[in-house]
């Protein structure tokens, strides 16, 4: 799309992923003209210092709104788990609740975490289970996980970690099972943090900031060697990010929550499709609730039914 559009172009999609949402937004007002069918949301969770899990749904508008999920109690260790990947949700188990997937770094060790829901909707305390995937994780500052276009969601999936020193890593994960065919890429050791933003047949895409900074985006081709290619977004102003997470919002664009842990504030963003400098984005406010947990996620659905994300 991006590649068709010039900037007046990009501007009537962006005013249409955006219109609707909001009135007026710091940094600028809503285009008018256009129409949007429903609010876009995201859906942030995070891991307590008492080692629960949080759940909210933010929706876009002027200002945003939050709605508090139920809060899943005693899943971690106290204070120690650091970093988590996308946590998805299958509400249809036979006989149970429900039941939430995702992967956590707690202390130095990789954990495959699951838990399940009675049909009353608390925590079945003999399905909660951290299962070690390995150790040496005591210098990984960024950790997610992708579930790419295929039929069978199952059949690869693709985690991604960033180390202290700067070096980015993707795992396959055949069948669910296992880490393999590691792939590497060094020169990162400006990122502050990240958050998917596509999900293709053929790549992946970051989102990410820099300690300075800058805004860029992050491509991963699925092929081997990986070889990244980044483009810069913007140059300065997001350094206060802690945390990002993103979700789709249109066909091509993106609901971008940005936290900063030192305020415990989110910020919102609508996210033109990424395309370097002339990428559209639009603030839509301070979002009313307080950010003070040590870990953020995002959630979603079960692989197979939660739209693939496609930012750039």
């Amino acid at each position: 799309m991006s590649k068709r559009l010039g900037p007046a172009g990009r501007m009537t999609a962006a005013a249409v992923l955006v219109t609707g949402l909001l009135a007026a937004a710091p940094g600028g007002a809503a285009a008018g003209g256009a129409t949007a069918t429903a609010a876009c949301k995201v859906e942030p969770g995070s891991v307590t210092a008492a080692g629960d899990h949080t759940h909210r749904v933010i929706t876009a508008g002027s200002p945003p709104t939050v709605q508090e999920k139920p809060r899943y109690t005693n899943l971690f260790p106290e204070g120690l788990p650091r970093l988590s990947t996308v946590f998805f949700n299958d509400p249809d188990v036979p006989g149970l609740g429900g039941a939430y997937a995702g992967h956590v770094v707690i202390g130095s060790g990789l954990y495959d975490s699951t838990y399940f829901l009675t049909e009353s909707g608390e925590v079945d305390r003999t399905q909660a289970h951290n299962f070690r995937v390995g150790g040496g994780w005591g210098d990984a500052t960024f950790l997610e996980t992708s579930y790419p276009h295929d039929t069978n969601p199952w059949a690869l999936v693709n985690h991604y970690a960033l180390r202290s020193n700067g070096t980015l890593t993707r795992w396959d994960s055949k069948g669910g099972f296992g880490w393999t065919n590691p792939q590497s890429a060094p020169g990162f050791s400006a990122v502050k943090t990240m958050a998917l933003i596509s999900q293709t047949a053929t790549y992946d895409t970051f989102l990410a900031t820099t300690r300075g900074g800058a805004l860029y985006t992050i491509r991963l081709p699925l092929t081997s060697p990986m070889k990244p290619v980044v483009k810069m977004v913007r140059s300065s102003t997001w350094q206060a990010f802690d945390a990002l997470i993103a979700e789709k919002c249109g066909q091509y664009g993106t609901l971008l929550l940005g936290i900063d842990k030192d305020t415990r504030s989110g910020y919102l963003y609508a996210i033109g499709h990424a395309n370097g400098p002339t990428t559209v984005i639009q603030g839509l406010g301070k979002v009313p609730a307080t950010f003070a947990d040590p870990t953020y996620f995002r959630h979603t659905a079960e692989p197979g039914t939660a739209p693939l994300l496609f930012g750039e």
